[in-house]
């Protein structure tokens, strides 16, 4: 029986609780559903003033060499000599190394000496004719072996003075890969030979800055592992857009007298379009991409409102706006991805 007394008792008491709480639940003050939608949502902005804007455009280049050229012979054979040291610096017209031309040399005598006699002949065959002892057409033979003759000595000389590899430009010259009695072959590289006195700057820039662009055009570029900034300046441009990429390829040339810069590196190029003036320049986070361009938030009597924009160039932290906003305007920068239209904001304002 006690048993049953006590599980009475336990029910009455929960039974007691329930009801205070639900009491307690129904007293306490109700929250408004609309309390939350009221309030302002906290984000930064800038007033967008005008001011004088340097408009460059970054991109990357290439470094090449100001002529460059693999050595390889002309003519086949023993390598006698070579007349160069690796890495060392050449002059136009040095020797750079020298085949083997015994054989071809005596060609050469062999073939002058019939270039001898077939002059000797022409000049016998010239008399007889005044004399009328031989007819033109035996004269024109003899004329046509004497200068077969010499064509033949001529081509020979030729070969000859291909066996002596020399240096078509001022440069550098790279490893080489042969030694003296390799026998060499118009296939075989013997070394590379480039002129990097002066350099060359190659990049390509997108086809609507095209008309922006002008030979004469000095522009700054750096590479990887310098902080110093190097100068070039634009002396050839193509004269077609690349279909495939849509950009135009540009090179500028740049002195390299100290040797501090290589062929083949790349280069951050600085390249300067034109300056504008009364230029609105917004930070890159307070663009948001959209389906149809690019849009940013503005403040207009407490509430945000959206409005479409045109850009044109990026710099590291800004954009430049090329259309639809105004000076005076205030640019939301934060919270930008979870704004709509109409949204109340507090907008704190970042001093410059």
């Amino acid at each position: 029986m006690k048993i049953k007394y006590i599980v009475y008792a336990l029910i009455i008491i929960g039974i007691g609780v329930l009801v205070t709480y639900r009491i307690n639940k129904n007293s306490a003050p109700k929250e408004d559903p609309k309390a939350g939608k009221n309030k302002a949502m906290n984000v930064s902005g800038i007033v967008v003033n005008p001011i004088t804007f340097d408009n460059n455009l970054s991109l990357s280049g290439s470094i090449e060499a100001n002529e460059q050229v693999e050595i390889r012979s002309e003519v086949s054979g023993i390598v006698e000599g070579i007349y160069f040291n690796e890495g060392s610096t050449v002059a136009k017209g040095q020797v750079l190394f020298k085949v083997n031309d015994i054989e071809l040399r005596a060609q050469l005598r062999q073939m002058q000496t019939k270039e001898g006699l077939a002059k000797e002949n022409e000049r016998r065959a010239k008399l007889l004719l005044q004399k009328e002892a031989i007819s033109q057409e035996e004269y024109d033979i003899a004329g046509a072996d004497y200068r077969s003759a010499q064509a033949e000595s001529q081509l020979i000389r030729a070969q000859i003075g291909k066996t002596s590899v020399r240096a078509p430009f001022s440069g550098k010259i790279g490893l080489r890969s042969i030694s003296p009695g390799t026998y060499i072959t118009p296939d075989i590289l013997v070394a590379k030979l480039v002129n990097i006195t002066k350099l060359k700057i190659t990049f390509s820039i997108p086809e609507k800055y095209a008309t922006q662009v002008k030979v004469n055009t000095v522009l700054s570029f750096t590479v990887a592992g310098s902080t110093e900034k190097y100068t070039a300046k634009v002396y050839a441009i193509e004269p077609e857009i690349a279909v495939a990429t849509r950009t135009l390829q540009i090179r500028a040339i740049a002195d390299n007298k100290d040797g501090k810069l290589l062929p083949g590196t790349f280069a951050n190029v600085e390249l300067p379009l034109s300056t504008v003036k009364d230029a609105l320049i917004i930070p890159s986070e307070a663009i948001v991409p959209v389906q149809n361009g690019k849009k940013v938030f503005i403040t207009e009597n407490g509430k945000a409102k959206e409005v479409m924009v045109e850009t044109e160039t990026r710099t590291a932290k800004n954009i430049l706006v090329l259309s639809g906003l105004k000076a005076g305007d205030t640019v939301l920068t934060t919270g930008v991805m979870s704004l709509k239209n109409d949204t109340k904001v507090k907008v704190a304002v970042a001093k410059k």
